[in-house]
């Protein structure tokens, strides 16, 4: 049985593609920490699938090095085929200060950063050789900026990403990064969307509409899948054309 741990998987874009793998036949461990948004999530994509038991939550703050043991022991010694860091967000702040603009900078990054890199690293004597995944989802806003420290949080992913992928090429393992642009349906901006936001963001597409966490979830399977095991050190932009490749 193939194993997939997802970060921040109980909602958004990270419950869309618990779902993928859970259709795909995968144990699928979401972390997060919010233990009734997981256990709703788990199980109704377990129920949705028609297989019981296939997600399983798992309540932990990533930003906790004492709480990844939590996740080992989910994963109780069975190779991890895919480890997806999904968990993050746009964390706002007081920065009219010296000290609110640190504590907004270090909120940020341990939310978005810190997270993927502890995660990854509790997993990574776990990922199956040949053929582990480590999958980072960034934004649109570590390459257009607009976000702040949220942005740079973001990108910061980008380069830990291609040192990651050298390091773990050697054993047959892919590192890559997911960069969505603006997605619907999710919590990322809670109450702040309004309509004529909403407009500018498709407006700013070539396809003209909105993502939608399926469509993330899409770009994920496939680095996943056996099909991108000469896919490494990318970041792969899923974002409408609003932002072209480079």
């Amino acid at each position: 049985m193939q194993v997939a741990v997802v970060s921040g998987g109980g909602t958004g874009i990270g419950a869309a593609v618990t779902r993928a793998f859970a259709e795909d036949g995968y144990d699928v461990l979401i972390v997060g920490r919010r233990p009734d948004v997981l256990t709703a999530a788990a199980e109704q994509i377990a129920a949705d699938c028609g297989r019981p038991g296939a997600v399983t939550p798992v309540v932990a703050d990533l930003t906790d090095p004492g709480q990844l043991d939590r996740v080992l022991a989910a994963v109780d010694g069975r190779p991890v085929d895919v480890v997806v860091n999904n968990a993050g967000g746009y964390l706002g702040g007081d920065t009219g200060t010296l000290a609110g603009t640190a504590a907004h900078w270090r909120a940020n990054l341990d939310a978005n950063v810190l997270t993927a890199v502890l995660l990854t690293e509790a997993l990574r004597p776990a990922l199956r050789r040949p053929g582990g995944r480590v999958i980072l989802v960034s934004s649109i806003a570590a390459q257009r900026g607009g976000g702040g420290a949220y942005s740079a949080a973001k990108a910061a992913l980008h380069g830990w990403a291609y040192d990651l992928a050298a390091q773990l090429g050697p054993e047959q393992i892919t590192v890559n990064v997911v960069s969505p642009g603006y997605v619907a349906e999710t919590e990322f901006f809670g109450d702040r969307m309004t309509a004529e936001g909403h407009a500018k963001r498709v407006a700013a597409t070539l396809v003209g509409r909105a993502g939608l966490p399926d469509d993330i979830a899409e770009a994920v399977r496939f680095l996943a899948s056996p099909a991108a095991g000469y896919v490494t050190g990318q970041v792969l932009g899923v974002n409408g054309g609003s932002v072209l490749g480079r």
